[in-house]
């Protein structure tokens, strides 16, 4: 029988979270220094949390990580979370390890998209909520709208008036200040105001006294030492390094295990806890349990009481992942295979709760399901980054049945955008089953409308948008729910252009072609028959040969006139290839190269397939 209700009051556990780019690692980076969890001269890179190549190269933190740093006596837990939905899994994951959450909000561009989505799962999870204006100190920064911008989505996500009572500070990460009004923040000499708002307002753990022990497994990790590690919130109880524990799985089965190794985090690095115990409201890494999974429990073993495993959104987007079957597959990467390609789909599933992984009517590919494109993209990266060469299909929409009606998921889209081309984005939009759920106007000539759209009309929604506005579009969106299926919407008016044979490009052939539309390979680059090598002015496709020479004669001529006027290829990165792609077409990707092709090769084949199609649409018409 559980004693009496304790407090642990010498520690805290905290999110921070935020929409992308709001300065969540950065006001980490500020906490560690100050807290003197790093040493004055210790050497660190900027967003020292991001510490994967992927999350530097592109600004974005993608895996929620933890540290801890010490303000006083007290402890703060701190975890860092991706802002971008399509890491939704990682938040989810985040606030089951807290008791409260930091919400962090840009001064000029206020609550977006994945602001209302954080917002969102901290208030369902009942966790009290701080908010810290940031970056104060830009020369367009309008705190006191911004404020009433946050109080105004609390009200609209239904806060209660208990979560409407929330503390307010005013933050320069960058530089290291905070204060309770904008006015002050720029003599603030340092970030006690956040740590002491932290520490008063975020509540301590509390536990019942004897009662037996219960941790949940939230996030895993990997040691070259010791293997795989379990990063777990205690949360009720005491366990030690050789303690024996149950490891309870959520299907129901209990297995005796020995935690071989504990671990607690200081700053950026894990200490070995030794003797030391770890209790109520620790967040430590366990070692010991190879095959341990993301929402399992280690509980007392001689009373076991599994704790709610972490429930995590349905993935809104799917991609069929296979080997690559080009002929030009094997050049560039060391991992080719069915096999090696399917254990690292398996092994993302363990770590990443929010990608699902099916099979297909095909033993060399599989249907991945994720929250959106970017993080489906992030996977394949690290697949090319790690050797592999695999083919990749166009991101797809799931649907689900909903009272016998087909459902689509519809995202709520933010795009900010000078005034004058407000027209174009509206336009854009409209055809792709958009419909207006706000305007408004800050002055200084920018717009900013919301939409509610369909995910499968944002699929290359970002390339248009910015070619569109001349590169100004900013656009941001998360998932709203779930709707009726709105019908077709054609996203791509363009056709492809398509290699008919097997060579090297020539200057005189793409000369001539670089008319018909833009082009995506330049001279002397090897393309195969099937291979998307540009797109066409045309909504039809075209088949061409990139590789034709000119006719030799016995006169002299100069082509240095015709090298001079060929234009540079347009070069895809993947996220662009993948936004390209239309329903009949792949990107096959390789350590060094992303390139674009039908998935039927062969001319003729897709011929005939276009003649069976034809009939079958003529009968459809007929009937309709």
């Amino acid at each position: 029988m559980a004693g009496e209700l304790r407090t642990r009051r010498e520690v805290r556990n905290v999110a921070i979270v935020a929409h992308v780019d709001h300065g969540k690692t950065t006001l980490v980076d500020a906490m560690l220094r100050q807290s003197g969890a790093l040493r004055p001269n210790q050497q660190v890179p900027e967003r020292a949390m991001d510490n994967t190549d992927l999350e530097r190269e592109k600004g974005i933190t993608i895996l929620a990580k933890n540290t801890a740093v010490h303000y006083g006596d007290v402890r703060v837990n701190i975890v860092d979370t991706p802002g971008h939905a399509d890491f939704g899994g990682e938040v989810e994951r985040a606030l089951t390890m807290v008791d409260g959450v930091l919400l962090l909000v840009d001064a000029s561009e206020g609550p977006l998209p994945q602001t209302r989505f954080v917002l969102r799962k901290s208030l369902e999870a009942r966790l009290p909520i701080a908010v810290v204006i940031n970056k104060v100190d830009r020369p367009d920064a309008r705190p006191k709208e911004v404020l009433d911008g946050v109080y105004d989505l609390f009200i609209d996500l239904g806060a209660t008036e208990g979560q409407l009572d929330f503390p307010v500070a005013y933050a320069n990460a960058r530089s290291g200040q905070a204060a309770l009004s904008p006015e002050e923040v720029a003599i603030a000499p340092d970030l006690k105001v956040l740590f002491e708002l932290l520490v008063s307002y975020i509540p301590a753990p509390v536990y019942h006294e004897g009662h037996p022990f219960q941790a949940l497994v939230a996030n895993l990790d990997a040691s070259p030492y010791v293997g795989r590690l379990a990063i777990c919130r205690v949360h009720q109880g005491w366990v030690k390094k050789g303690d024996l524990a149950a490891w309870c799985r959520p299907e129901g089965t209990t297995q005796r295990v020995r935690i071989s190794q504990l671990y607690f985090t200081e700053a950026l690095e894990r200490v070995d806890a030794g003797e030391r115990a770890a209790g109520p409201g620790d967040i430590v890494a366990i070692a010991g349990i190879p095959e341990v999974m993301i929402g399992d429990t280690l509980a007392d073993p001689d009373d076991p009481r599994p704790l709610p495993p972490v429930r995590v959104d349905e993935p809104a987007i799917s991609m069929t992942f296979g080997v690559n079957t080009s002929p030009l597959a094997g050049r560039e990467g060391t991992r080719l295979t069915a096999r090696l390609l399917k254990g690292r789909l398996d092994a993302e599933t363990v770590g990443n709760v929010s990608v699902r992984v099916l099979p297909t009517g095909r033993p060399d590919t599989w249907e991945v399901q994720g929250r959106g494109e970017l993080a489906l993209a992030v996977l394949v990266e690290l697949m090319r980054r790690e050797g592999f060469e695999l083919t990749v299909g166009k991101p797809q929409a799931l649907t689900k049945v909903i009272g016998g009606v087909a459902h689509e998921p519809v995202e709520r889209a933010l795009v900010d955008v000078p005034e004058e081309h407000l027209g174009a984005v509206t336009q854009i939009l409209a055809a792709r089953k958009g419909r207006v759920a706000h305007m408004a106007s800050h002055g200084s000539g920018w717009a900013r409308t919301e939409w509610l759209v369909p995910a499968r009309g944002l699929i290359g929604l970002r390339s248009q948008l910015l070619t569109e506005t001349r590169g100004t579009a900013q656009l941001h969106h998360v998932l709203d729910g779930w709707e009726p299926w709105q019908g077709e919407i054609r996203t791509r008016q363009s056709g492809s252009i398509v290699a008919d044979r097997r060579g090297r490009c020539t200057s005189y052939a793409l000369l001539g072609l670089q008319e018909r539309g833009t082009l995506f390979v330049g001279p002397g680059t090897e393309v195969y028959e099937g291979m998307v090598i540009g797109e066409n002015a045309r909504p039809e496709d075209m088949d061409v040969n990139p590789a034709k020479e000119r006719k030799l004669t016995n006169m002299r001529s100069s082509t240095a006139e015709e090298l001079v006027r060929l234009t540079p290829p347009r070069v895809l990165s993947l996220e662009q290839a993948l936004e390209f792609l239309r329903e009949d077409e792949c990107a096959e990707v390789t350590p060094s190269s992303v390139r674009l092709r039908k998935v039927t090769l062969s001319q003729a084949e897709r011929a005939k397939a276009r003649a069976r199609a034809r009939p079958a649409q003529l009968s459809e018409g007929s009937s309709g």
